[in-house]
């Protein structure tokens, strides 16, 4: 994958983390594609070094989404608990 498919792979996993973790978080549009693209390598790194599941190159493969979420996530939530939760 090119570098635009990472950025756009990690715009849509940061889109998908803030759905499925709703609350009002400063950064907008950049902080959203930044927290994806972050989870999405940490992802792809936690799946390949500690799960033995190398990431494929392919845009569509179901592992590359889900490690991308996953990551997208753990950097979400890591950011809510340093920064505070403002779901007021």
């Amino acid at each position: 994958m090119g570098i635009i498919s990472w950025i756009v792979l990690g715009l849509l996993a940061g889109v998908i983390a803030k759905v499925l973790l709703p609350g009002r978080d400063p950064g907008g549009l950049i902080g959203t594609t930044l927290i994806g693209v972050a989870g999405a390598f940490l992802g792809g790194w936690i799946s390949a070094k500690l799960l033995d599941r190398p990431i494929q190159k392919e845009f569509f493969d179901l592992a590359t989404w889900g490690a991308a979420i996953g990551g997208s996530l753990v950097l979400l939530i890591g950011y809510r608990l340093l920064f505070g939760n403002s779901r007021d």
